[in-house]
């Protein structure tokens, strides 16, 4: 399949299981998005599926128990290389800028035109969102 097939096939499975739908932790939040979006794309979401509870403060329990600050770091220690989110192609991982305390970032797909897949704290739905921030980005 062609790669960038393989990227819209991707996003739109996320798009499919997640757009438009309330985040609940442990159930349908970022974590869960990006996990979904590397299995999707054939790689390893070992890290990002080891949490399994139900609270925002068990998910930082679980960042900071293996050995990371938040979570970029978290997705650093998984080996995806950083690039320029201006450089993101459908299906990679975005980090976009949250109010939560501790996590550092709010895990985001990228699909097209600039546009992400991503929690949105005005509705508290997933939905396709233009990002005006980021806090970093990587290749999937």
């Amino acid at each position: 399949m062609h790669p960038m097939l393989k990227r819209a096939a991707a996003t739109q499975a996320c798009m499919d299981r997640f757009a438009f739908k309330p985040v609940e932790p442990g159930v349908r939040d970022c974590r869960d998005l990006g996990a979904h979006n590397l299995h999707h794309m054939g790689r390893s979401a070992k890290l990002l599926n080891g949490w399994k509870g139900k609270t925002w403060a068990s998910a930082l329990r679980y960042i900071r128990k293996q050995g990371c600050t938040d979570l970029p770091a978290l997705i650093d220690k998984m080996g995806l290389e950083r690039i320029p989110p201006a450089a993101a192609l459908p299906g990679d991982l975005i980090g976009l800028p949250t109010e939560s305390e501790g996590f550092g970032c709010s895990l985001a797909v990228a699909l097209d035109n600039g546009r992400a897949l991503a929690l949105n704290p005005a509705t508290g739905l997933i939905e396709p969102v233009t990002p005006k921030a980021f806090v970093a980005a990587w290749r999937v």
